[in-house]
C-alpha cells in the first residue's frame, strides 16, 4: 500500500467519523422536529414547612436548565411540552448522632410532584414526585450562603431527573 492510498483511506475514515457525530446528542435530547416550545408554570408550595422564594427558584432552575440542554424555547403558554408542579416537602431532620445524643448531621429533603404534559403526543404525559436530599453540619444554621448551596444541590439533581425522564428518556 503506498503512502498516497494509505493518505486516502486516513481522510475518508476520518471524514466518516465525524460526519457520524452530526447524529449524536452530547444531553441525549432527540425532539421531534414539530416539537419547538416549553412552557414551565410557575411551581406552587404545598409544604407544611414554609421556606420563602423556594418554589420561585426552582421553576427557574428548571426553565434554565432546558433552555441550557435543548434547543426548545421558552413561552408563557401554549407550549408544545408543559411542566407544572408544586413542592410538597420542605423538611430538615437530623442524621446522626454524637456520643452526647445530640446531631452532628442534619438533612434538608424537597419533594416536589411535576405534572408533565406533552401536547403532541398525550401517551406522553405522566405526574411522578421527585425528590432529593442534601446533608450538612447540625451545627451550620441553615439560612443565607448555606442554604443556597443546598438548594442548589437539590434542584441540579431534581431537575436533571426531570430533564431525563421528559426529554432525554434516560
Amino acid at each position: 500500500m503506498t503512502f498516497k492510498n494509505l493518505r486516502f483511506i486516513i481522510i475518508g475514515l476520518l471524514t466518516l467519523s465525524l460526519s457520524s457525530c452530526g447524529f449524536y446528542s452530547l444531553s441525549g435530547v432527540t425532539l421531534p422536529a414539530d416539537v419547538k416550545t416549553f412552557q414551565v408554570d410557575y411551581f406552587g408550595y404545598e409544604a407544611t414547612l414554609v421556606e420563602p422564594g423556594i418554589e420561585r427558584d426552582f421553576t427557574i432552575a428548571l426553565q434554565d436548565l432546558i433552555q441550557d440542554q435543548s434547543r426548545l424555547s421558552l413561552v408563557t403558554k401554549n407550549g408544545d411540552y408543559l411542566y407544572q408542579g408544586e413542592i410538597t416537602r420542605y423538611f430538615i431532620a437530623p442524621m446522626t448522632a454524637t456520643a452526647n445524643s445530640t446531631a452532628s448531621q442534619s438533612r434538608l429533603t424537597i419533594d416536589i410532584n411535576v405534572r408533565f404534559t406533552n401536547n403532541k403526543v398525550e401517551e406522553e404525559s405522566f405526574e411522578k414526585k421527585y425528590s432529593f436530599f442534601y446533608d450538612y453540619s447540625a451545627n451550620t444554621q441553615l439560612q443565607g450562603a448555606a442554604l443556597d448551596i443546598a438548594l442548589e444541590v437539590i434542584y441540579e439533581q431534581i431537575t436533571q431527573d426531570i430533564f431525563n425522564d421528559t426529554l432525554a428518556k434516560w
